[in-house]
C-alpha cells in the first residue's frame, strides 16, 4: 500500500495499519488513554505492541476542544522520557510524536521518535517543516483550523470536503518545497469540524486518494460518536469500531485509536472479507 522511511528504516505497508495512542498527560479526553508513571508508559506501549500497533503515537499535551495550551519547555518535559522509556524496552518500535512545536519534534526524534504528527500542519510553528525536512522522517500533516482553544469556532464550510482537499493541496506543495519526502495527510476529525462535517469527511474519504498520500484516521471515542450515541467517551467503543470499519473501506491507511486489538481485528477481519 505505502512505504515510509523512519529515520532510515523502510517501513512497508502492505494492508492498513494501527497506530496505539498514548497520552503522557494529566487531561486528555478520554482518562483510560493517560500514562504518566514510566512503569505504566512502558506496560501500556507493550501492551499496544503485542496487540498488533504498528506506530505508537506519543503526546504531551491535550488538543481537546478548550485546552489548556502548555508551551513547548512543558511538552518536551513529560514526553522525552517516555519516548526514551520505550524505545529503550521496545527498540524495534516506530514511534511518533504528537507535537506542533519543532522543538519538541527535534527534541522527540533524538530521543527515539522517527514520526512527527502535527495537528496544526505546520501552523502554530513556522520552524516545524524545515525543522521535519532536517530530521529527515515522515510528517503527519493534519487539517485544523485555527488552535485547540478557538477551532469550534472556525467550523464553518461551505464543503467540508472540498475545503480540506485544498488545504491538503496547499500543503503538500509547501511539505515538498521545505523537503519533507513522506507525508501522510490526516482530515482532522474533529478539529474544526462539526459531527455533520466529520460524517461527510468519513462519507468522502476517498476523495483524499487523489493526493496519492496515505491517510490516517482518528475517530476513536470522539465526541461525534459518543454524542450520535448518547453515551460518553468510555462507551464509545463499538461506535468507534463501526467508524474505523468504514474509514478502512474508504480508504484510510492507518487507524489511530486507544484501542488497538478491536482495530487490528477490523483491519484482519476486512482484509479476509475482501480476500474472499
Amino acid at each position: 500500500m505505502f512505504t515510509l522511511n523512519c529515520k532510515g528504516r523502510l517501513i512497508t505497508a502492505a494492508q492498513p495499519l494501527v497506530m496505539g495512542i498514548i497520552n503522557v498527560t494529566p487531561d486528555s479526553f478520554y482518562n483510560e488513554s493517560r500514562q504518566q508513571d514510566t512503569e505504566a508508559i512502558v506496560k501500556k506501549a507493550g501492551q499496544m505492541l503485542n496487540e498488533g500497533a504498528g506506530i505508537l503515537d506519543i503526546g504531551g499535551q491535550s488538543t481537546r476542544p478548550g485546552s489548556r495550551l502548555l508551551n513547548a519547555a512543558e511538552e518536551a518535559s513529560r514526553v522525552c522520557y517516555a519516548i526514551e522509556a520505550i524505545a529503550g524496552t521496545f527498540p524495534a518500535a516506530i514511534i511518533s510524536i504528537d507535537t506542533f512545536y519543532a522543538k519538541v519534534a527535534a527534541a522527540a526524534v533524538a530521543a527515539g521518535a522517527a514520526i512527527v504528527n502535527d495537528i496544526s500542519g505546520g501552523e502554530m510553528d513556522e520552524n516545524m517543516l524545515e525543522t521535519v525536512a532536517g530530521l529527515q522522517v515522515p510528517y503527519i500533516c493534519t487539517h485544523m483550523k485555527g488552535t485547540p482553544q478557538t477551532m469550534q469556532q472556525l467550523a464553518a464550510y461551505e464543503h467540508v470536503t472540498t475545503a480540506v482537499l485544498d488545504y491538503f493541496v496547499s500543503k503538500l506543495d509547501s511539505c515538498r518545497k521545505a523537503g519533507i519526502r513522506d507525508v501522510i495527510l490526516d482530515p482532522g476529525f474533529g478539529f474544526a469540524k462539526t459531527s455533520e462535517h466529520n460524517f461527510k469527511l468519513l462519507k468522502e474519504l476517498g476523495v483524499f486518494k487523489l493526493t496519492g498520500k496515505p491517510l490516517l484516521v482518528g475517530l476513536s471515542r470522539k465526541s461525534t460518536i459518543y454524542k450520535t450515541l448518547g453515551t460518553t467517551a468510555a462507551g464509545a467503543l463499538n461506535g468507534t469500531t463501526v467508524l474505523n470499519t468504514i474509514a478502512l473501506q474508504n480508504g484510510a491507511d492507518i487507524l489511530r485509536v486507544h484501542d488497538v486489538k478491536e482495530a487490528v481485528e477490523a483491519v484482519k477481519l476486512l482484509s479476509a472479507y475482501r480476500e474472499a
